[in-house]
């Protein structure tokens, strides 16, 4: 049968959003809601991401290990992710498991959110910051996305920063998500088999207390400006280098062109970058990649190497990426 694609509109503003296909074996339910890191104001980076995690230590209804244990029971895949303009809950499972998964979605999009969890669950936020400022690409990442975008809030980090994450309160933390977990901020999509029109009305039931918020993205002034910095670090023996330029936004005809340019230029293999550096042997690692937003978008290209072959790498990268239209 041909697959089917439904849209409705709760009355509380939520979206629902659905991909039918009666022959599939499985079914997906994802809660999106637009919020992400350049939603947050400077002084609470990292709350997106932090109540991410407060979602899995429960509901008024369950506590962490029953969400845990009902997921299990239902053979579910499911998991959450934070980026710099969403955060989403997804589920995986079988279509007579849908209701269920559903269900516990809904309800911890819902968090208790008690002070006790919030207290404990920083610890684990703390470390997992501490943890990627180990990895030098994040550290230079994070660094290259802060310089390219300030003073746009794309520059935040999705984790935040120890101090940030150190100072937030649970009631900053419960006042972001009144405004930003709105119903008619979030986006409820399912894919696979399902009857959608039941879906649409067991969320009706399920979702109806949500609230409306009205809430609108901020979008900052910011303009392109070329600048460079170096990093040195006596703990590592590679040298990384990292390049952004501007890209079409998510929302434009051309980003599907944009993303077949990355590809060509600098796919894992087979591509420029990997022909010209790592086949060469000049370089560990040589990629660019394509990354679409909301009204704007950039370019990237990374690439290791030898401290000595730093020089090299780069021109013959800049070389790829201006023959690259030409030829």
């Amino acid at each position: 049968m041909t697959v089917e694609f439904k849209h409705a509109t709760l009355p509380n503003g939520l979206t629902v959003i659905g991909e039918i296909d009666p022959d599939a074996h499985t079914s997906a339910v994802g809660f999106f809601v637009k919020t992400g890191a350049r939603d947050e104001i400077p002084g609470q980076m990292g709350v997106s991401h932090y109540l991410e995690h407060m979602m899995f230590k429960g509901s008024d209804t369950r506590s962490a290990s029953d969400v845990d244990r009902q997921f299990d029971e239902i053979g579910a895949q499911h998991n959450a992710f934070t980026t710099a303009e969403m955060t989403a809950f997804w589920a995986h499972c079988l279509p007579e498991c849908l209701d269920q998964a559903e269900d516990i979605l809904a309800d911890i999009l819902r968090p208790a959110l008690r002070q006790q969890d919030f207290d404990d669950e920083k610890s684990v936020i703390l470390e997992e910051i501490a943890m990627y400022q180990d990895h030098p690409f994040w550290e230079l990442y994070e660094k290259t996305m802060e310089a390219y975008y300030h003073p746009h809030r794309l520059g935040h980090r999705v984790l935040g920063t120890e101090d940030t994450v150190s100072n937030l309160t649970q009631p900053q933390m419960l006042e972001y998500f009144t405004e930003r977990y709105a119903a008619d901020n979030t986006v409820a999509a399912y894919a696979g088999a399902m009857n959608f029109d039941q879906v649409v009305e067991r969320l009706g039931q399920r979702c109806a207390s949500w609230n409306t918020s009205k809430t609108q993205r901020v979008y900052d002034d910011w303009k392109v400006k070329a600048e460079s910095f170096t990093i040195e670090s006596s703990k590592i023996n590679r040298h990384y280098l990292l390049m952004l330029s501007p890209a079409p936004a998510l929302m434009d005809d051309q980003r599907y062109p944009a993303a077949m340019l990355a590809h060509i230029l600098g796919d894992v293999e087979g591509s420029r970058l990997y022909w010209s550096l790592v086949e060469t042997g000049l370089a560990e690692e040589a990629q660019a990649g394509y990354e679409g937003r909301d009204g704007t978008g950039e370019y990237m290209i990374f690439c290791s190497c030898s401290p000595e072959d730093a020089n090299r790498v780069e021109t013959i990268a800049l070389e790829q990426v201006a023959g690259l239209i030409d030829s």
